[in-house]
């Protein structure tokens, strides 16, 4: 759980390096087989040093960070931008802060600023929104 005051932030987490297998699995999984995805000569030709994990795969990482923390039968919301390509090799860090807490339909909520970057040159994968209920309905107390 997490501290629902704006400013608060959310531990740190990495992932990766991201390897080869980490990329293939990602596409069998989702059916998207792009071989720019998997083939590093196929990237040359398009214009890319190398090969390159799908976007998506950066944002489930970023998904699952969230619902570590949150569950994911909080989730409400979560919205993401790629900005960069993630390619073998790269470690990745996310981070979260609280934007604010608010109420929606007597549910206390929280919207965290969520990033995922790279820890070579800190620059930034996949950034966006996240939406949770800190509470979901039916979910049991401790």
């Amino acid at each position: 759980m997490i501290d629902p005051v704006p400013g608060a932030t959310l531990p740190e987490r990495s992932f990766g390096p991201v390897t080869a297998t980490d990329i293939v699995r990602y596409q069998g999984a989702s059916g998207d087989m792009n071989p720019i995805h998997h083939d590093d000569d196929f990237a040359r030709a398009a214009g890319y040093p190398a090969a390159f994990s799908a976007g998506m795969l950066s944002a489930g990482w970023l998904a699952a960070y969230c619902t570590e923390h949150l569950g994911e039968t909080g989730v409400r919301r979560y919205r993401t931008r790629f900005r960069e390509v993630v390619h073998r090799g790269d470690t990745l860090t996310a981070s979260a802060k609280v934007v604010r807490v608010f109420e929606v339909d007597r549910e206390q909520r929280v919207e965290l600023a969520i990033r995922l970057r790279k820890d070579g040159d800190g620059s930034v994968v996949v950034d966006g929104t996240a939406e949770f209920a800190l509470q979901p309905q039916g979910a049991q107390q401790p």
